[in-house]
């Protein structure tokens, strides 16, 4: 019961200022881009807070706003948790244009939807990408290609990287900074998040999205660490398949750290 009237209550709250911050941010795309990256940043701190969940940052927080961050994938959550670190722009699958309510959100938030399947897509990607970097944005990939089930860190796919590499062969960028991080689910109500229990923040493929979303969001009390491994920098000379698998090991360490932490808090 005292968590349905907290989600009434959150509610109460996020709706009007969504409607409230909408238009300021579709005012931003069109008018005014510094705006346009930090409403979403304020309206991801606003729903995490309104639901209870706390975010902690570690590591050492990128200097600069231009550059590729490639991070695992435990839910949709994860979009949030990232978003309320710092200023972001998402690289998202095309099947995510298809989701009701997930497609607004990833529009105004100005992800660049990618479908390697059509050659003329890509192009158009890869030159978007460029742009965005080349013009002071951060983007936020997605490695594993899918959500995991907070076990471990899936295989990172080098395809993935396909259109942020190619966009080092063109005239705007002459090397690209990559950030490794991790997210992970650690507390809950303040008690670890053990290997059996992270299907409470997890949400794998094979999973109904609304059940998930109801689940989360009336648990509310997650603790998530957001930690920032060794950034590098890429030149066009160095492969995909190189940097995929620098940026899972050191992904990969990092999340193990992070689940190490969770018993010691």
């Amino acid at each position: 019961m005292t968590a349905t009237i907290r989600l009434f209550l959150a509610l109460l709250v996020l709706l009007p200022a969504t409607l409230v911050m909408i238009p300021l941010q579709i005012f931003g795309m069109w008018f005014n881009p510094p705006l346009a990256r930090v409403v979403p940043v304020l309206w991801h701190r606003m729903v995490l807070r309104l639901i209870g969940v706390r975010v902690h940052v570690r590591g050492t927080r990128p200097e600069t706003d231009s550059l590729l961050i490639v991070s695992n994938h435990l839910s949709w959550s994860d979009i949030m948790v990232l978003g309320s670190v710092m200023r972001l722009c998402f690289i998202a699958k095309r099947e995510v244009r298809t989701w009701p309510g997930f497609n607004l959100l990833a529009w105004l938030q100005r992800s660049v939807f990618i479908d390697r399947t059509r050659r003329l897509d890509s192009v158009y990607q890869t030159d978007t990408i460029a742009r965005r970097l080349a013009g002071g944005d951060s983007m936020v990939l997605f490695a594993e290609g899918t959500t995991g089930d907070g076990h471990r860190i899936g295989p990172f796919k080098s395809a993935l990287f396909g259109a942020v590499h190619a966009a080092l062969d063109g005239p705007r960028l002459e090397s690209v900074t990559v950030q490794p991080v991790a997210v992970a689910y650690t507390r809950l109500h303040g008690l670890p998040l053990g290997r059996f229990h992270q299907y409470y923040a997890a949400w794998p493929g094979d999973v109904p999205l609304v059940p998930h979303l109801l689940t989360f969001v009336l648990n509310g009390a997650f603790d998530v660490e957001v930690i920032f491994g060794e950034a590098s920098t890429f030149t066009a000379d160095i492969g995909r398949k190189q940097i995929a698998a620098e940026m899972h090991q050191r992904v990969r360490v990092a999340y193990a750290e992070a689940m190490r932490m969770r018993e010691r808090a």
